[in-house]
């Protein structure tokens, strides 16, 4: 029988950001904390352990079972287990979302397209790992190029009136294509919202979408619009989990609890 504070947790260790998340036996998110992954990722998974462990006011003692996931989930030294991102964002987003769906997973270094059925098992899945276009790692290239905080992004891609479409998804070639468009005088907002095409363009173009279509990662987390223009693109909603950043971490933690 399960203790009353017992604790799962899921550590998500990505190239670019180490999240954790903790679930307590209802699976209810008590606890979550999100870092840069850095050059350390055993040192970012403990610390971003402490953090959410001190949001759920809970001590290590309190846990149950440990899962890592992710680019370096086996640096975790205090998981028990690991799982590949792939089967982690599947359950988590299934948690959110018990339906048959294509999920598109746009991190920071990079993308993952994902179809499960409608009992929640993976059907197939595309990873893009050789190439940083459509990833956040894109954004955070062109980002000081504009002059412009990574986080303002997403609010000058929503002030966009006429968007300025750039013909090249390669981040360096990217690059160059942008500095052109300010030269020819093209405003701000407008090449961010090309920019943001070019991410979506590029997950896209990685396999078919299915009728239902679910949004995570941290680059959906940050950037909503996004989610707003893939919308426009297929003319249909598509869902977002409560905390996109975590469902990597999430699922994690679901597999702790079953395990």
């Amino acid at each position: 029988m399960l203790k009353s504070q017992s604790i799962f947790a899921g550590v998500d260790v990505g190239a670019s950001r180490t999240k954790v998340a903790l679930l307590n036996p209802d699976k209810k998110l008590i606890g979550r904390a999100v870092r840069k992954s850095g050059t350390d990722f055993a040192a970012s998974a403990e610390i971003c352990l402490k953090s959410a462990l001190e949001m759920a006011n809970a001590t290590e003692s309190d846990i149950d079972k440990t899962i890592s996931t992710g680019y370096g989930r086996r640096n975790v030294s205090f998981a028990q287990e690991t799982r590949t991102e792939i089967s982690c964002h599947a359950r988590g987003c299934y948690f959110y979302f018990p339906i048959a769906a294509t999920i598109i997973d746009i991190g920071g270094q990079d993308n993952k397209i994902i179809k499960i059925d409608k009992e929640g098992r993976r059907i197939n899945f595309k990873m893009n790992r050789k190439c940083a276009a459509g990833t956040g790692a894109f954004l955070e290239e062109i980002s000081p190029r504009l002059d412009v905080p990574l986080e303002k992004m997403n609010h000058l891609a929503m002030q966009s009136t006429n968007m300025v479409e750039l013909g090249s998804y390669c981040t360096v070639f990217s690059a160059t294509e942008v500095l052109e468009r300010i030269r020819e005088g093209k405003k701000l907002p407008d090449i961010v919202k090309g920019l943001f095409l070019s991410v979506i363009k590029r997950v896209m173009e990685m396999d078919s979408l299915t009728e239902k279509v679910i949004m995570t990662g941290g680059v959906v987390a940050h950037n909503p619009f996004l989610v707003k223009m893939v919308e426009e693109i297929i003319g249909k909603e598509v869902l977002v989990p409560e905390y996109p950043q975590f469902t990597g971490a999430v699922g994690a933690a679901l597999f702790a609890q079953v395990d």
